[in-house]
């Protein structure tokens, strides 16, 4: 559980700085800023990706992963989520609910939040979920500052939302051995390199659509030991 509550202890710290002690932070600081996280992030994911032994496993599972992602469109189901919450929740009526529901969709509905929390879990690894602390709290400060103090309320669902899929991945650790872990942790962080790849705004990709790649590599190995 130490990287979600790192993550909603960066939001509550974000939004207190911006509400109450950094105000209108200008557009070209805070632009640099999400660029020089962006590359920090591809680091973390390329240092994690590296640490793969069964290179066919982590193509196939890319490959395999991202078409049936792709079919299944998780991307769009995953905005439609964000759309139907901030249509429930009601974010056009007052800065307070605004700021809730604009952060709590953008620090949950995403692949880093599902990625970093699994990696948590499987490995007790939390450097992507350290990464996406950085990048909430920056966030959590402009957007305070311009929306208010509803911004630090999002930590809540954050901390329930991350730490349900780091619990859910610890448990699930009794049926992977060491290898199969290796590797799904090294696929999640292939994908985490396309995320900072994202942040800079060079082009979109659909990282979402690519989650079911991070489970294949418990198939093939599976599979691998059955047959041979």
């Amino acid at each position: 559980m130490l990287g979600p509550i790192v993550n909603a202890v960066a939001v509550i710290a974000g939004a207190f700085l911006g509400r109450f002690l950094i105000k209108n932070v200008p557009e070209r600081i805070s632009e640099i800023i999400i660029k020089g996280i962006a590359v920090v992030i591809i680091y973390v994911g390329i240092s994690g990706a590296l640490k793969n032994e069964r290179i066919m496993i982590m193509i196939l599972s890319v490959i395999i992963g991202a078409v049936i992602g792709e079919l299944i469109d998780i991307d769009k189901r995953m905005k439609r989520l964000g759309d139907w919450a901030e249509g429930k929740l009601g974010a056009g009526d007052g800065n307070f609910t605004k700021g809730f529901v604009t952060a709590t969709i953008l620090f949950c509905v995403g692949s880093m939040a599902i990625v970093g929390s699994l990696e948590s879990g499987l490995s007790g690894n939390h450097e992507i979920l350290f990464a996406k602390s950085v990048i909430d709290g920056t966030v959590s400060i402009i957007f305070a500052s311009q929306m208010g103090i509803g911004v630090m309320f999002a930590s809540i669902p954050v901390l329930i939302y991350q730490g349900a899929i780091a619990l859910g991945a610890s448990y699930a650790r009794v049926w992977l051995t060491a290898e199969i872990i290796t590797e799904m942790s090294a696929v999640g962080s292939l994908l985490i390199t396309v995320i900072g790849y994202n942040f800079l705004g060079v082009k979109e990709i659909k990282v979402a659509n690519m989650i079911p790649a991070i489970f294949l590599p418990w198939l093939f190995i599976a599979l691998e030991n059955m047959f041979f």
